[in-house]
């Protein structure tokens, strides 16, 4: 006899949360039994697209009448506050889309919440569960670069994204908090904490509102140095949106991640290729398979917590500082100055 699966509910039904929607349907241990969503038309296109039995454009409505193990929150961040301390009253485990909140005062407010509720509260960060990135931290712990001294994580395109996600033209700060914070939550994951961050930003396309490029450097403890830069406006052929290309060296070996997900060791006896492109999903397309794989790895992943079989990566709490790095590279970009943390 076999578990019945985790019950969950998704908010928010649109582009990205397709995504979400397709992996949990390939997941057996976790089951979507619920959207919401405050357009009631899409909603209900959602649900007859994914099979999915309740439909609701109203979140107390729908915890009213569901008996949930997990929400899935896939909206965007001025909602996430009120919805995220709704849902932690109603399911043991609540993942967030990132960006995680618009104030670092929401965010401690939420992560309060879980903690108070007992509940894990997951952040919806899945770029470092690219599998790239998944093979280059196995490399990594298994020392075969020696103690590490420097990274670069670059994110550069000229993808007109703003057809799928519209919004984003529209907001004052953009390619940090949209893109930023991923790799800022891999300059943490490989690299360690930030003790200090300075940023330069530009504003390329005059029909943006805000930034679509930047450059941080961030120092971090034990004078380890990560650079994390990003433009929506670089010309590139062929377009490698919406991948990342990567360069971490330590004192043994450096490894490099090209955008077609090739990786290469170079060793102090020559080079050693690893080929960490996902497979395209059945529901996927190229180059999104990228992301789609890791959004199954990401999900997996919350089954696995779901089940006490691993801790939330990364936790509420933990994007805190994530989302601190955010906030403090705009300070710096608008003061000319480096933001030191305590």
């Amino acid at each position: 006899m076999t578990n019945a699966p985790f019950r969950g509910a998704l908010i928010g039904c649109g582009f990205f949360s397709q995504f979400h929607l397709h992996a949990w349907s390939g997941l057996e241990g976790a089951e979507i039994v619920a959207v919401c969503d405050r357009d009631e038309g899409r909603a209900r296109e959602t649900a007859k697209r994914f099979n999915i039995a309740s439909v609701y454009t109203d979140a107390e409505a729908m915890f009213a009448h569901e008996t949930l193990d997990f929400v899935d929150i896939a909206t965007t961040a001025p909602s996430h506050r009120p919805l995220v301390e709704l849902a932690l009253r109603h399911a043991g485990t609540v993942v967030c889309q990132k960006p995680f909140a618009e104030t670092i005062e929401d965010a401690e407010a939420m992560v309060v919440a879980a903690n108070a509720a007992e509940a894990d509260l997951i952040i919806h960060e899945n770029f470092r569960w690219q599998k790239p990135f998944v093979t280059m931290k196995e490399l990594i712990e298994q020392n075969r670069l020696g103690a590490l001294q420097f990274a670069r994580f670059s994110f550069r395109h000229g993808f007109d994204n703003y057809v799928n996600q519209p919004y984003l033209a529209e907001l004052e700060r953009f390619t940090i908090m949209d893109v930023g914070l991923h790799l800022f939550d891999l300059a943490r994951h490989f690299m360690g904490e930030v003790s200090n961050i300075s940023c330069s930003t530009q504003r390329l396309n005059p029909k943006v509102r805000g930034e679509d490029a930047f450059t941080a450097l961030l120092v971090h403890s034990g004078g380890l140095t990560t650079i994390c830069d990003c433009s929506f406006r670089s010309v590139i052929d062929p377009d490698p949106f919406p991948r990342t290309v990567a360069w971490i060296e330590g004192e043994d070996a450096s490894l490099g991640l090209e955008a077609d997900g090739r990786l290469t060791l170079h060793g102090k006896n020559g080079r050693e290729i690893f080929h960490a492109a996902p497979d395209i999903p059945s529901w996927g397309e190229a180059p999104w398979h990228f992301v789609q794989d890791s959004v199954i790895r990401f999900q997996s992943h919350v089954t696995d917590v779901l089940s006490g079989r691993a801790k939330p990566q990364p936790s509420g709490a933990h994007n805190l500082k994530t989302l601190e790095l955010a906030f403090s590279a705009y300070e710096a970009a608008a003061s000319g100055k480096t933001i030191t943390f305590s």
